[in-house]
C-alpha cells in the first residue's frame, strides 16, 4: 500500500511540471500582449498578473500562503542565480571588449527569427525561447539541487525526472520556423552553454561552501565571479539557444514564479507585527533610489537618455525588473548592450556588501564603522562619476566608463545608505535587508536572502517583500515607456516630483512607523 501510495506522489510531481508550464508561460504571454504595439515592458504587467495569481489561488482554497501545494512554481521561483549567470557572462564578454579595446568584425546571426506572431505580441520564435527558457531554468536547477545533494522538501526525490524532462525540453524545443544556418551546430552550442552554466553554479556553490567557516557569502556573488571571468576569456563567443533564450525570458519567467508566491503571502505578511513599515519603505524607497538617481544623472551629470539612465539604475540598484526590461531589448539597443556590463560592475563590490551583511546578520545588527566607510566611499565614487559623465559628450566608450563609475557608486550608497537610515529606526535587522532589497528590487540581495542568509523567517518571506513594490513599478515602467515614445528623453520634472516625494516617504516610513 506504501509503495502505491508513493508512486502516486511520484506522479503528482509529474503533473506539477504541467500546471506550472500552464501557469507561468501565459502570464508571460499576456504581459507582452498588454503592451502589444507600445514602447512599456512587459515586466510591468507581470508583477500585476503574478501578484494577482498568486492571491487568487488562496483566497479561492486551491493553495496556501508560500504556495506548498505547487512546489516546482517555488522551484522556478528560486532560479534567480540561473537567469543572472548568463547576465554575468555577457556582462564579462562586454567588459573585456570595452578594456581590451577588442572590435569585433560584424557576423551574421546564425539565426534568422521567423516573424509570424504566434500570440498578439509575440512572434513565432520568441514564443519558443520563452517556453524554452523555462525548461531551461528548471532543467539547470534540478541538475544543480541533484549534484549538490539538495533537500527541498516534495520535489527533492524528483530532482532527476525534473533534470531530464527539463533539458531534454530545451535541447529540442526549436522553432521551426526560423532558419538556421547550421542546425547541428546551434544544436551543440546550446547544449555546450547548458553545462557550463551548471560547473558555474556547482563551483560556486563549492567555493560558497568552502568559505562559509571564514565568511557566509552567498553563491551567486562566486557564481558572478566566475561566469564574467569566463566571459572576459570566451569574449569572442556567439550565443547559441540557451543564452539567447535566457538573456530574453530568463528574468521575466523568474519574477513570474516569484511574484505567484508573493501574492499567496499578501494576506499572511499584512498581519505580522511590524511589516507596515517594511512595507512603507519598499514603496517609497522605490521611488527614492530609483528616481533620485535620475536625477542626480540628469542635474549633475546632464544627460536625460535611456541608453545611460536605464543601464546605469539597473546597475545601480541591481534592479530586477529594470535589469530584465534591458537584456530582453525593450528598452533599446543602447540600454540591451550596456545593462549586462553595468549590473556586473556593482557585483565586485559585493565582496563588501556580502561580507558586511554576513558579519552582521550573525551579530543581529548592522556593523555601523565599516557601514559608514563603504557609504563614504560611495558618495565619493558617484560624484567622480557623475562629473566624467558629464564630460563624456555622448562618446560611447566614455559614457559606458563613467556609467560603469556611477553603477558601483550609487549601489553602495543605496544599499548602505538605506541600512544606515534604517538602523536609526527600530525595525529588526532582518527585516531591514527584506525592506532594502525590496526598496531597490536589489536581484543580489534578494537571491542571498533567499538563501538563508538572515532567518528562516526572511527566507520564507522574501517574496512578498520583494514584491510589494508592484504598485511602483508601473510608474517606474510607465516613465521608461513615455522615454521611449519620446526619443529616449525622460520627463525631467516629472523625475524631480517622483525623487521628492520618495524621500518624504523613506524618511516618514523609518522616523514614524
Amino acid at each position: 500500500m506504501e509503495s502505491i501510495l508513493d508512486q502516486l506522489a511520484s506522479l503528482q510531481m509529474l503533473n506539477q511540471f504541467w500546471i506550472t508550464l500552464f501557469l507561468i508561460i501565459p502570464m508571460v504571454l499576456i504581459s507582452r500582449t498588454v503592451v502589444a504595439g507600445t514602447r512599456y515592458s512587459p515586466i510591468l504587467i507581470i508583477v500585476i498578473f503574478g501578484l494577482a495569481m498568486g492571491y487568487i489561488l488562496v483566497q479561492s482554497g486551491v493553495g496556501e500562503p508560500g504556495l506548498a501545494e505547487f512546489p516546482m512554481v517555488d522551484l522556478i521561483a528560486q532560479t534567480t542565480v540561473v537567469a543572472l549567470t548568463v547576465s554575468f557572462f555577457v556582462g564579462g564578454q562586454e567588459l573585456r571588449k570595452i578594456f581590451g579595446k577588442k572590435e569585433l568584425p560584424a557576423v551574421k546571426d546564425m539565426v534568422e527569427p521567423s516573424n509570424e506572431e504566434a500570440v498578439l505580441g509575440t512572434n513565432r520564435t520568441q514564443l519558443v525561447m520563452i517556453v524554452r527558457a523555462f525548461f531551461l531554468l528548471i532543467g539547470i536547477e534540478g541538475v544543480t539541487r541533484l549534484v549538490t545533494g539538495s533537500d527541498a522538501g516534495a520535489l527533492s526525490d524528483v530532482y532527476a525526472l525534473i533534470a531530464y524532462i527539463g533539458l531534454v525540453g530545451a535541447v529540442i524545443f526549436i522553432d521551426n520556423k526560423a532558419v538556421i544556418s547550421d542546425k547541428p551546430l546551434y544544436i551543440r552550442k546550446g547544449i555546450m552553454e547548458i553545462a557550463v552554466i551548471i560547473l558555474v553554479l556547482y563551483g560556486a556553490y563549492l567555493i560558497a561552501t568552502a568559505v562559509e567557516p571564514v565568511i557566509a557569502l552567498p553563491q551567486i556573488f562566486f557564481a558572478m565571479l566566475i561566469a564574467a571571468g569566463l566571459g572576459a576569456i570566451f569574449y569572442t563567443w556567439r550565443f547559441g539557444p540557451t543564452i539567447k533564450s535566457l538573456l530574453f525570458a530568463g528574468i521575466p519567467v523568474v519574477l513570474a514564479g516569484n511574484f505567484m508566491v508573493g501574492g499567496s503571502r499578501i494576506d499572511e505578511a499584512f498581519m505580522i507585527e511590524g511589516m507596515n513599515s517594511v512595507l512603507a519603505y519598499g514603496f517609497f524607497g522605490q521611488l527614492f533610489w530609483m528616481f533620485g538617481g535620475i536625477a542626480l544623472l540628469i542635474y549633475f551629470a546632464k544627460t536625460n537618455h535611456v541608453r545611460n539612465l536605464a543601464p546605469g539604475m539597473a546597475g545601480g540598484l541591481s534592479h530586477s525588473g529594470l535589469t530584465g526590461a534591458c537584456t530582453a531589448g525593450d528598452l533599446g539597443e543602447g540600454a540591451a548592450k550596456r545593462a549586462p556590463i553595468m549590473i556586473n560592475i556593482p557585483f565586485f563590490g559585493h565582496v563588501f556588501v556580502f561580507s558586511v551583511l554576513a558579519i552582521s546578520a550573525q551579530q543581529g545588527g548592522l556593523i555601523m564603522t565599516p557601514a559608514l566607510l563603504i557609504l563614504f566611499v560611495g558618495v565619493g565614487l558617484t560624484a567622480y562619476s557623475l562629473r566624467n559623465l558629464r564630460l563624456a559628450a555622448g562618446e560611447d566608450g566614455k559614457e559606458v566608463k563613467s556609467l560603469m563609475q556611477f553603477s558601483f557608486g550609487w549601489q553602495l550608497i543605496a544599499v548602505f545608505g538605506g541600512l544606515v537610515l534604517l538602523n536609526f529606526g527600530t525595525m529588526p535587522f532582518d527585516y531591514a535587508g527584506m525592506a532594502q532589497a525590496s526598496a531597490i528590487s536589489h536581484f543580489g540581495l534578494f537571491a542571498a536572502i533567499q538563501e538563508g542568509m538572515f532567518s528562516a523567517e526572511a527566507a520564507s518571506l522574501i517574496p512578498f517583500i520583494f514584491s510589494m513594490p508592484f504598485l511602483v513599478h508601473p510608474v517606474v515602467f510607465f516613465m521608461f515607456g513615455k522615454a521611449m515614445k519620446d526619443d529616449g528623453l525622460m520627463p525631467i520634472k516629472t523625475v524631480y516630483l517622483l525623487a521628492a516625494v520618495g524621500v518624504v516617504g523613506v524618511f516618514g516610513s523609518v522616523l514614524f512607523l
